[in-house]
């Protein structure tokens, strides 16, 4: 019995090192390749055996792309401070609307409620390039177009499905004999709201807000349409790194360890709220 308990460990062990290095490694090369240069990159074989560098990172931060033929300007600074005005903005705003609704939704039963709720939810089905041409046509109307705040706009529609629906489900999960308690006590509901339903629901609200951080930080297509270059975010701004003259793999490299940093920061600031999150999903009350 030990011994095939032993194997059974090892075995788990095993396979959780094979899946952590399959998905671990692309990233662990990116970085690698971050501080190599070009032709150390394209050299073939490939191998890891290099001379670090930090001249990627140097003219990313500095705004200059060097290429074979000519040193261009580029502004991957201003694109990431973009990307983290608009995914703050967008989230704190969805969270703001979408955490009331989800509670209703929850709590409040009435005629239509699933509708609006599923409503809600199809503005993720919808692909964007459905609704790119009538936004682009509205924006220049209402003179939103190439502002931050018509991008928060739309950047919050894409995350306020997402807040709606995860939240609405932690709240389920509360059992109402908590809040009922409480009411009993001659609080009101917003006090119940503020004081019961937010803390016992934090943990999903805040796995819901980063889930939709991560979705607001990935978007594109938006972002191409509706703004200029001097509003862009990350994830367009890194089409100035495919020129005429080549394509700068490390700068490329360098920019997408950059962009990846405030997610990842927050993903592990926000870690233990994540598991706390899932083992309140995991319990009904």
């Amino acid at each position: 019995m030990d011994h095939t308990s032993f194997l059974e460990r090892w075995f788990r062990r095993v396979a959780l090192s094979i899946i952590i290095v399959f998905f671990m490694f692309p990233i662990f090369w990116i970085v690698l390749m971050s501080f190599q240069t070009n032709e150390t990159i394209l050299r073939s074989p490939p191998s890891m055996s290099f001379t670090p560098t930090l001249d990627n990172y140097m003219a990313i931060i500095a705004g200059r792309l060097d290429s074979n033929v000519a040193s261009m300007g580029i502004d991957f600074v201003n694109n990431l401070m973009n990307s983290i005005i608009l995914s703050v903005c967008s989230v704190a705003v969805a969270l703001v609307l979408g955490v009331p609704a989800a509670y209703a939704f929850a709590r409040h039963k009435f005629r239509g409620s699933e509708d609006i709720a599923f409503t809600l939810l199809s503005f993720r089905f919808a692909p964007p390039l459905l609704v790119l041409l009538p936004l682009t046509l509205y924006f220049q109307e209402i003179g939103l177009a190439d502002t931050y705040l018509g991008l928060v706009w739309v950047y919050q529609l894409i995350c306020l499905p997402l807040i709606l629906w995860i939240v609405r489900g932690y709240f389920e999960d509360i059992s109402p004999d908590i809040e009922y308690a409480y009411r009993i006590a001659g609080h009101s509901w917003f006090s119940t709201f503020r004081k019961i339903a937010l803390p016992l629901a934090g943990p999903g609200i805040a796995a819901a807000g980063l889930l939709a951080f991560i979705f607001a930080w990935n978007n594109f297509i938006f972002a191409l349409v509706l703004a200029s270059a001097d509003k862009q975010p990350v994830t367009v701004g890194a089409l100035a790194f495919v020129t005429a003259s080549g394509i700068q793999y490390g700068q490329i490299a360098a920019a997408i360890v950059l962009s990846i940093a405030p997610t990842l920061a927050l993903a592990l600031w926000a870690q233990r709220y994540l598991v706390e999150g899932l083992s309140l999903g995991a319990v009904k009350g």
